[in-house]
């Protein structure tokens, strides 16, 4: 009966009982659908897009892969994971014993005086032995919960780096784009300038031939000065968009050789047409959203192994291998030795230090579930104001391009009445005016309505199936 008995805690023991709680993803808390924008399969679509396809722009593609290879930032974020990589295999190795061979030898000579026989005594000893050093049995699963916890966390690491990867595509692109407005811009600025500067120059010879007054030179040189300002200030806005894009780049455009031609804001072509019904489900694909989750499975993992903490703990220790006086027989038949050391401990007192890292665990759970969820309601909202906004923009966008061509017609009628003598100068610098300005705001909503896309790539995660490393999959079926 002893026997049996014996055998059948033994057998308890070895089957193990895991204290990790089982992990259910908790439920996204927004609608399953978006009210505006968005159709189920474009919103797949461009989640499984690479960025190549998605910006067809040649410099854009160039400046983005420059970006991946030389963004610092980015550098740091893959640093980072092959550091929680490896904290996660020294995790997991302590599931295993560690083995160690050790050899020793020891020389002692303890004089005459000092012997237990009246004479100089000195001794050799050697030592050769394979050894196991304090191996944990994990019977309540504290080893294990710990290492699904690191391997989250270096999940949660990986998912942190594809959503930075995600982001730097999508703020190179934006800058681009602002790039592109801001030079467009300025060109428009300096042909103004241009014309105003001749306006300015013919009102003065009209002035010297008392053809035109005092009034109409001055309201000219002041027309000629707005658009000077203008000129500065967007040249120096210029000059910060392209710093901009230097740093995000990683190396200066000016120095970059070979740069394929690009395209200007009119040719860009990432507008995708989305329309009502884009599931929500499509943001569980989101880096930010996964890397919470992997966070909430590894607090998930922590409460096991604070709740294992209460059960006792065995480790195992010994050794096996020769012990001798001489060298020469250290192999002999008789020389075998070996040591085997269990070692129980149970938590009696600890003044409620082991409940209260419970409590710690069971809270840093409640916060990652609340993390998680916040963090798909955030990601519903960004997508849910891109998808919103990007409609109203379309209106702006073609009101504002008509009201720019209006413009230049009626600066074209207003210059032919005032060449006609019908209008006065004042006229002609409202309408150029009117004109200039109107022409710089349709420069400005066009980038707004492409940046909206480059966001919109970006709040779907855009390519996020296809960043997923070899050795992420290695571990996920591990």
């Amino acid at each position: 009966m002893n026997k049996k008995l014996m055998s059948g805690m033994v057998l308890i023991l070895l089957s193990g009982c895991s204290m990790m709680p089982t992990y259910e993803r908790p439920a996204a808390p927004v609608p399953a659908t978006w009210n505006g924008g968005g159709s189920s399969n474009t919103g797949r679509d461009i989640v499984n897009t690479a960025w190549q396809d998605y910006f067809p722009d040649p410099r854009l593609q160039v400046l983005i892969a420059s970006a991946l290879q030389n963004n610092r930032d980015l550098r740091i974020a893959t640093a980072r994971i092959a550091e929680a990589r490896a904290l996660y295999g020294v995790q997991r190795a302590d599931r295993l014993p560690t083995v160690d061979l050790g050899g020793s030898f020891n020389e002692s000579v303890t004089p005459a005086s000092s012997s237990s026989i009246g004479s100089k005594l000195k001794l050799k000893h050697y030592d050769l032995d394979v050894s196991v050093v304090s191996f944990e049995l994990d019977f309540w699963g504290r080893v294990s919960s710990l290492t699904e916890a690191a391997k989250a966390s270096y999940l949660a690491t990986e998912s942190a780096q594809r959503a930075f990867r995600l982001s730097l595509i999508a703020d190179v692109a934006s800058a681009y784009l602002s790039l592109l407005e801001l030079t467009e811009r300025t060109q428009l600025t300096v042909a103004t300038l241009s014309s105003r500067a001749e306006t300015r120059a013919l009102l003065a010879r009209r002035r010297e031939l008392g053809i035109s007054s005092d009034i109409d030179l001055l309201q000219a040189d002041g027309s000629y000065q707005a658009a000077l300002a203008d000129r500065a200030d967007l040249e120096q806005q210029q000059a910060a968009a392209a710093n901009l894009l230097d740093l995000l780049v990683g190396q200066s455009l000016r120095e970059m050789r070979n740069l394929p031609e690009g395209k200007s804001l009119e040719e860009q072509g990432i507008v995708p047409d989305l329309l009502a019904g884009l599931p929500s489900e499509v943001l569980l694909q989101r880096p930010d959203v996964l890397a919470a989750e992997q966070q909430l499975i590894a607090a998930n993992a922590n409460i096991g192994a604070a709740r294992a903490a209460f059960f006792p703990s065995i480790n195992l220790s010994g050794s096996l291998g020769f012990s001798s006086g001489s060298l020469s027989s250290l192999f002999s038949s008789d020389s075998g030795a070996w040591s085997f050391q269990p070692l129980i401990s149970l938590p009696l007192f600890d003044a409620g230090r082991t409940a209260a890292n419970f409590d710690v665990a069971a809270a840093r759970k409640v916060i990652a579930v609340a993390q998680y969820e916040k963090t798909i309601q955030q990601a519903f909202r960004e997508v849910a104001d891109l998808l919103s906004a990007r409609e109203k923009i379309a209106e702006q966008l073609a009101a504002q391009t008509a009201n720019a061509q209006t413009q230049k017609r009626l600066l074209t009628l207003v210059e032919a009445r005032y060449k006609a003598g019908i209008a006065n100068h004042l006229e002609v610098l409202d309408a150029e005016r009117e004109a200039y300005t109107a022409e710089q705001l349709a420069v400005q909503v066009r980038r707004v309505w492409l940046s909206s896309a480059t966001q919109l790539y970006k709040a779907l995660a855009g390519e996020s199936n296809r960043s997923v490393t070899p050795a992420v999959n290695e571990i996920t079926n591990k």
